[in-house]
């Protein structure tokens, strides 16, 4: 080998030990074995989870995240013997135990250490305090993009309290791609990086504002090839090269519900906004109304404050309403009644029950009011437009005419959400296709189609 060859060879693999890429920590699974009610395209992302130990799955809202896990946690069960623990939003508990009969796994619902029993156990986030994480082989997050919702204590104390368990799997809708630190947390609970080493990594720093970072101009493949090694992300089958089947959202109308107010001014700032909310609560509120108690089918009302809450519940025959301070088991109840159709109108915060309900048996929705927050925007209407939908879903946003600004403010975070999930999908979607793809054993059975005859030499012994 000459000399310049082998200073080729050295720096050839200096560059491939500074890929930054997650080691697999888990174990193969037979194809044979992957539970057969999940359709080809889950299963093949639940082989590659396992493979992984610790992993991301993103999928769009419908997509079986729910099954996933379930079929994962079994796995887990069998390979090591110990127990696992999925932590969910409110509610969410009973509908994972209904879809786990529905893939023959027994999912234990429970409230604290001693309802453990052996295989997979399932408690709310709220209840976390109450279990010890060193008693657990695997881990799941359910609807993980909640930790966003928590404040940092909360977060830190649930990636720290699962910082040693063998076995980790986040589960979410795709997340916001502008949205970095929800990625950081993610590969943080995972134990793939510090979200301090992410930044320092593929980030640069823009100016004073501590919230605002933005992938350096070379690191924008490095750092997506880094998040597909231990993360899946699509927002459709077609995404990975499968086919979608029945997987197609129905169509989503926005109707924008402008109330006139009397003494206009267009309300910029913060405080202007929320003071030209609470102004115009008698007009949303009545107009919210006229259009919910005209009607037969089931609504789910969004509102922001609790002067709407209680407003709406009184002007809407039939609403029942869900609080900040109601008890859990009051608004896991009453979620679940909302589910099962005892309920026809449900008055609540995007807040409260905005992440994980399964609610495709409603196709109306209103906001009175909305927030700056694209995120609970997003969830709360993902509650009922998701794979499964038979229905066009109608959502009126109703808004004071003041409230220009914050309308425009969501259409703006939803067109670049839009625009950057695109993007961020077809940027690591080779990628994902390969590692999904390449963890997957195809195995054919052999079928003979005639006898064999051996040798002389070779069966003779000689």
């Amino acid at each position: 080998m000459t000399l310049i060859s082998q200073e080729f060879q050295d720096y050839h693999s200096f560059l491939e030990s500074k890929k930054v890429v997650t080691v697999p920590s888990g174990f193969d699974v037979p194809a044979s074995e992957i539970n057969d009610q999940l359709f080809v395209w889950q299963g093949d992302i639940d082989h590659w989870t396992l493979k992984k130990g610790r992993a991301a799955i993103f999928a769009g809202t419908g997509l079986g995240k729910t099954g996933m896990q379930v079929a994962w946690g079994d796995h887990i069960h069998k390979h090591t013997g110990g127990d696992v623990l999925i932590l969910a939003p409110l509610a969410v508990s009973q509908q994972t135990v209904g879809e786990g009969l529905k893939f023959g796994v027994t999912v234990n619902p429970c409230r604290s250490q001693i309802d453990i029993k052996p295989g997979i156990n399932i408690t709310n986030y709220e209840m976390l305090h109450k279990f010890d994480a060193r008693h657990f082989a695997g881990v799941v997050l359910d609807e993980s993009s909640i930790l966003k919702a928590f404040d940092g204590k909360t977060r830190t104390q649930i990636i720290e309290t699962f910082r040693h368990t063998p076995y980790k799997l986040a589960c979410t809708a795709t997340p916001a791609p502008n949205d970095h630190m929800e990625l950081g947390n993610h590969a943080e609970f995972l134990g793939v990086m510090s979200r301090n080493e992410m930044l320092s990594m593929f980030f640069v720093h823009d100016g004073g504002d501590t919230s605002k970072w933005r992938i350096k101009g070379h690191a924008r493949e490095k750092f997506w090839e880094w998040v597909a090694s231990w993360a899946v992300m699509l927002s459709k089958p077609s995404d990975l090269g499968y086919e979608d089947g029945g997987f197609k959202l129905p169509p989503l109308n926005i109707h924008p519900v402008v109330v006139p107010v009397q003494n206009y001014f267009e309300a910029k700032t913060m405080t202007e906004r929320r003071q030209a909310r609470k102004e115009s609560i008698v007009d949303r509120v009545a107009r919210c109304a006229e259009l919910v108690n005209q009607s037969t089918e089931p609504w789910i009302i969004w509102c922001g404050l609790n002067a709407e809450s209680e407003a709406l519940t009184a002007a809407i025959d039939g609403a029942v309403e869900i609080r900040g301070s109601h008890s859990p088991e009051y608004k896991e109840r009453t979620m679940l009644e909302f589910s099962e159709g005892m309920t026809k109108k449900l008055v609540t915060k995007p807040s409260i029950a905005g992440y994980g309900m399964n609610w495709q048996h409603c196709n109306k929705v209103a906001f009175v009011g909305l927030s700056d927050s694209f995120e609970e925007y997003f969830q709360a209407v993902r509650r009922c437009w998701r794979f499964g939908q038979k229905n066009p879903v109608d959502v009126y946003v109703i808004t004071a005419e003041t409230e220009g600004a914050v309308v425009e403010n969501i259409k703006r975070k939803e067109a670049e959400f839009n625009a950057m999930l695109t993007g961020m999908i077809a940027t690591s979607q080779e990628i994902v296709k390969k590692n999904i793809r390449g963890t997957v054993r195809c195995e054919t059975e052999y079928q003979p189609k005639m006898e064999m005859k051996l040798p002389i030499w070779l069966t003779s012994g000689d």
